[in-house]
């Protein structure tokens, strides 16, 4: 299912001036009132962050793809219930980490590299940002790969999303002191393979 088609589905209103400037908050208010363009402005603001996690969830295009259409259709039929006591990226990638773990339990495909997920270009990144993620991403790679799901998943939130502790824990579903735990031990088994590598504090 394409986004493109998806938001064409929705009702249209007709929004006031000036929506690309308002605040994530605020779109989602709008969006809560019928505004179609409103979610079309929170689309393209983080489309790209929800698609990147939702390809290293599900290690396939296909799916990530399917994931973001799902995560803003229900972001255009749930934003009324959106009550603010998190930020609106990490209530987006709550949906996404759902509707990536059903997606993967209807369908597994050959997983993609870690790296496919990086190469997706931020419209925000200039290029020195862009040659550094993907250098970053080129040397981390095949260390995260070996990582264990649950433990890769929290790493990519924190390093890759900049999301904390208790933003992890209400996207995953689980206690802050789980999460602690997991990258505590992600980061043990990261460091031990990196300086095999001849990679120092990567993840310090």
């Amino acid at each position: 299912m394409q986004i493109g088609y998806a938001l064409g589905s929705v009702a249209t209103r007709h929004p006031g001036n000036g929506v690309a400037e308002r605040s994530d908050d605020a779109l989602i208010a709008a969006v809560a009132k019928g505004d179609r363009l409103a979610l079309k402005v929170l689309y393209a603001r983080h489309n790209v962050r929800v698609y990147r996690f939702a390809l290293r969830v599900t290690h396939d295009e296909s799916l990530a793809e399917d994931v973001v259409s799902e995560v803003f259709l229900h972001a255009w039929r749930g934003a009324k219930n959106f009550q603010a006591k998190s930020k609106v990226s990490t209530w987006l990638l709550a949906i996404a980490h759902n509707k990536a773990k059903d997606a993967v339990q209807r369908r597994r495909h050959e997983y993609l590299s870690d790296d496919d997920a990086a190469a997706v270009e931020d419209p925000a990144d200039n290029p020195e940002t862009t040659w550094s993620k993907k250098e970053r991403s080129a040397l981390l790679q095949a260390c995260l790969t070996k990582l264990p799901a649950a433990q890769r998943e929290v790493i990519d939130l924190v390093y890759y999303h900049h999301k904390s502790v208790e933003e992890v824990a209400q996207i995953v579903g689980a206690q802050a002191s789980t999460v602690k735990t997991r990258m505590f031990y992600a980061r043990s088994r990261l460091a031990q393979m990196l300086n095999q590598a001849g990679i120092e504090h990567a993840f310090a």
